[in-house]
């Protein structure tokens, strides 16, 4: 299929792309179950509450099996006294499994996601960057002109030398290149935007 680049001025040129990953079947659930698992695998389990085999102190019985006339017990390092064991309290992050991604889910979420963005009008392909953007301001224009100000940027080597200091203090905007980025952060910026090297290169990856 064929998709229009553009240039920084807005002149439009179209380019040859692979139908397989902008304008395949949109695996909706697939998509939310790798977002799920992403979020699953991002919150912090910190909090962490001493099990009765991790308490320090004597294991000895407290009094006689029978005859006190009270109910039977081990030693104080059970969840019943003070200063014992936490029955059922937070295990802290080492006791939680993460939740795997499989590459062929990883794969199909991205091109789902791709996909996507490209029906809603929200892809933008530019030709590489061959002239160097220092200027913040300068590159905040280029993302105002084009209704980009909140994006990822998918980006080839030699364009990220040119821009890199340009972009990297704007908010709500991420670059990176094709080794580096998830379906959770297709989904999480409106925009997406790469250059005609980037997707050459994310073809070989996805061919």
């Amino acid at each position: 299929m064929k998709i229009d680049k553009i240039n920084i001025d807005g002149k439009k040129n179209p380019i040859e792309v692979l139908d397989k990953i902008f304008s395949a079947k949109i695996n909706r659930q697939l998509v939310s179950n790798v977002l799920y698992k992403t979020n699953a695998n991002f919150k912090g389990r910190k909090a962490k509450t001493k099990q009765q085999n991790e308490i320090k102190g004597s294991t000895s019985k407290i009094y006689a099996q029978k005859g006190t006339g009270n109910a039977r017990h081990a030693s104080r390092k059970a969840p019943i006294f003070v200063g014992g064991g936490v029955a059922h309290g937070p295990k802290g992050e080492s006791k939680y499994k993460k939740r795997k991604l499989n590459k062929s889910e990883k794969k199909l979420s991205i091109v789902s996601m791709i996909t996507k963005k490209h029906k809603e009008s929200n892809l933008i392909i530019f030709d590489d960057f061959e002239k160097k953007i220092l200027k913040t301001k300068e590159m905040n224009k280029i993302l105002i002109k084009f209704e980009a100000t909140n994006s990822i940027i998918i980006i080839d080597n030699k364009s990220m030398d040119k821009i890199h200091k340009s972009i990297k203090n704007l908010p709500n905007v991420k670059i990176t290149d094709t080794n580096h980025f998830s379906c959770y952060d297709l989904a999480k910026y409106k925009k997406v935007i790469f250059t005609e090297t980037s997707v050459k290169e994310l073809e070989k990856r996805y061919s």
